[in-house]
């Protein structure tokens, strides 16, 4: 029987429901903001790079109440005091971040400088005894990888988390929990794409700014300062599939090329990648530089998402930005076909058909809920009502749900909370390393115009000491 193309009241309230009990079940909720903390119960950090991420994160850190800036660092004046006046509470400033590195009231260290220079930074920050919290990717060259791992082992007390914010994501947890629980059925694809106009209108951080590959502000689009779009964005979103997948790829193919920025810059303005995981799943990924459509959500949103599709149902999500926070959505995939034969007759053989549409019918999206809108039991009748309307307007595409809260305040508060309770981050070193060696590989495979596998970081780790010889 073709599924129906509406969702009736009893099947939404059902399926909805079966998605909020998982997440209620698997789902780690934000911790809740105290009103008032104990300054002596606040993590004293600094924050070295104030550029455009560093002081994006301090205008979200003005609102985290268990962690207190102390201490800014920056090699340019300018965004030096951009950063103070960010965070507006008056912290030292230094222009040598080894001199923040040796305050004794720095406890921890946001690293939001250059790609290049993470490696460095955080190896020294880690050496000073600091907890840190580094941005995506946590490093740039191959053989970084491996020194970072042996070096977060030697200093296994301290917090090392990376900056990949899905994984602090409401939506983007009950999601993973739908995928382990079965409720998509066997996922095996998943497409994501990041898309910019930079032509029509131009990206501030991707613009070139007079004096090309000598001024540090055009780090992002040179290939000696940069990992180019697949450092940029690329990053968050296959981080993602290893997530859902619960794997590392096996290999990545892609294709690279830059055709429209033509400004002086070495990275590519365009990318489109391939992904097989060792189960046989897939990522396929696009990055394009001359148009920001998305076609989820009805069109309601642009540039970035991901569909992760499974033999029982699929999920449309994006975690947003500021202004437009993470949205799901939850389509079901026509009910399994249920074979009828008369007693005593044999099965038939299956036969392949001709290509024509499936008659299943458009699926109608189900709204996976915040916990504002989940059914508790001891409702009254208007709320009830009320709740049951804002679900029904929501898989009809009247209404948005949003995430109640920006993962990006959820993972800074989360890093400060485990500095405290010293607790594996979500986003700890090892996802870091893993989507930081995605991001290397798949910058080679299109470079080198070739199939690359990932056990080829191996490559890169140093050579064993030779045994001492006997005798």
């Amino acid at each position: 029987m073709a599924q129906d193309k509406d969702v009736s009241r009893r099947d939404l309230l059902k399926a909805a429901g079966a998605v909020t009990a998982v997440a209620a079940a698997t789902v780690q909720r934000a911790p809740a903001i105290q009103k008032v903390r104990a300054a002596n119960d606040q993590v004293q950090f600094g924050m070295i790079g104030t550029g455009s991420r560093g002081s994006y994160l301090l205008k979200h850190l003005k609102g985290i109440d268990n962690g207190r800036c102390v201490a800014l660092c920056d090699i340019n004046a300018e965004n030096l005091k951009h950063g103070v006046d960010t965070i507006g509470n008056n912290p030292k400033t230094f222009k040598d971040y080894r001199e923040l590195l040796a305050q004794k009231d720095v406890e921890a260290v946001f690293v939001t400088t250059p790609l290049f220079v993470h490696f460095p930074v955080t190896k020294d920050a880690l050496q000073a005894g600091k907890h840190v919290f580094c941005e995506k990717c946590l490093v740039f060259k191959p053989d970084e990888v491996h020194a970072l791992r042996a070096l977060a082992n030697e200093h296994g007390k301290q917090i090392l988390q990376t900056g990949l914010q899905r994984r602090y994501s409401y939506f983007y947890q009950t999601v993973k929990s739908m995928v382990d629980k079965g409720i998509l059925g066997d996922v095996h694809h998943i497409h994501a794409q990041w898309h910019r106009n930079m032509v029509n209108k131009p990206s501030s951080l991707w613009t070139m700014k007079p004096g090309g590959e000598s001024n540090i502000a055009n780090w992002r689009v040179y290939r000696s300062m940069s990992g180019g779009l697949t450092a940029e964005l690329t990053s968050h979103q296959v981080d993602v599939a290893d997530w859902m997948f619960g794997s590392s790829p096996e290999f990545v193919m892609g294709l690279g090329s830059l055709d429209t920025l033509k400004d002086g810059r070495d990275v590519y303005d365009n990318i489109q990648l391939i992904y097989k995981y060792p189960k046989g799943q897939k990522l396929t990924y696009s990055s394009v530089s001359t148009n920001s459509f998305l076609p989820y959500f009805n069109a309601g949103r642009a540039e970035m998402g991901e569909i992760i599709m499974g033999t029982d149902g699929t999920v449309e999500i994006t975690v947003g930005a500021d202004g437009q926070p993470p949205i799901a959505w939850w389509y079901r995939e026509p009910p399994k076909a249920v074979a009828e034969s008369k007693a005593g007759e044999k099965k038939k053989a299956f036969v392949a058909g001709a290509t024509m549409v499936a008659s299943g019918g458009a699926a109608t999206p189900i709204p996976i809920m915040t916990a504002d809108l989940d059914f508790k039991g001891n409702e009254g009748f208007i709320d009830k009502e009320v709740k049951f309307a804002k679900r029904w307007l929501t898989s009809k595409g009247v209404i948005i749900q949003e995430e109640q809260r920006n993962p990006v305040d959820t993972e800074l508060e989360s890093f400060f909370q485990n500095c405290r309770d010293g607790k594996r981050p979500r986003a700890d070193v090892e996802v870091g390393l893993a989507d930081s060696v995605a991001v290397i590989l798949s910058n080679q495979a299109m470079d080198e115009g070739r199939k690359v596998y990932f056990n080829e970081i191996d490559k890169a780790k140093p050579a064993a000491p030779a045994a001492p010889k006997k005798g």
